[in-house]
């Protein structure tokens, strides 16, 4: 399989380095699900999530521009980090978060956040494997369930179902198998 112009973190470094706007599109469209997923799951709108996202890759953008940018984890790990502190400063000020922002600056530091998120990449990288693992229509009705948010009527006409219960039956199977095949896979990193 042939892997694409910036399939790698330096080749994206190196890319933005060097003023290739395909670099920057790439980082674009490569990290944002993970940070919209993690802004809507957190009192936040779609909105939100572009607004904070784009504030985090303007901060990634300016460190790689003026070669202070000091990574020791993955860019996805350095880009989750900084738009959860933006998120969550947002949040404060918003009236949404109780705690007061210079309270929550004690306990948030990025370099703090960084073994956490390594291990957090991990276990995604894990899932990963193992929803590509499960197989159709497991992967699909799952993604369609927890990432897509669509409701069981729908899943259950998608998939030609013939009420919600089957639908719900299978949808238990198929998370039960990818627990099993993700326990395993997990099991076999520690």
């Amino acid at each position: 399989m042939k892997k694409g112009l910036y399939e790698t973190d330096e080749a994206i470094i190196e890319g933005i380095r060097f003023g290739d706007d395909r670099a920057l599109a790439h980082l674009y469209k490569l990290h944002f699900p993970m940070i919209s997923h993690f802004i809507l799951s957190n009192s936040g709108t779609d909105d939100e999530a572009k607004d904070i996202y784009q504030e985090g890759v303007i901060v990634f953008y300016e460190k790689v521009k003026s070669d202070s940018l000091e990574l020791t984890c993955q860019i996805k790990t350095y880009l989750y980090s900084v738009c959860r502190r933006l998120w969550l400063k947002k949040l404060a000020e918003k009236g949404r978060f109780a705690t007061k922002m210079d309270d929550a600056e004690n306990y948030l530091m990025l370099e703090d956040d960084v073994p956490q998120q390594e291990e957090n990449e991990r276990r995604f990288g894990v899932m990963e494997d193992a929803m590509n693992q499960l197989g159709e229509p497991c992967k699909t009705l799952l993604e369609d369930y927890y990432i897509r948010m669509q409701n069981m009527q729908d899943i259950t006409d998608r998939f030609g179902y013939t009420n919600t219960d089957t639908a719900k039956n299978q949808k238990y199977k198929c998370l039960q198998r990818l627990k099993k095949l993700f326990f395993t896979a997990y099991q076999a990193t520690v």
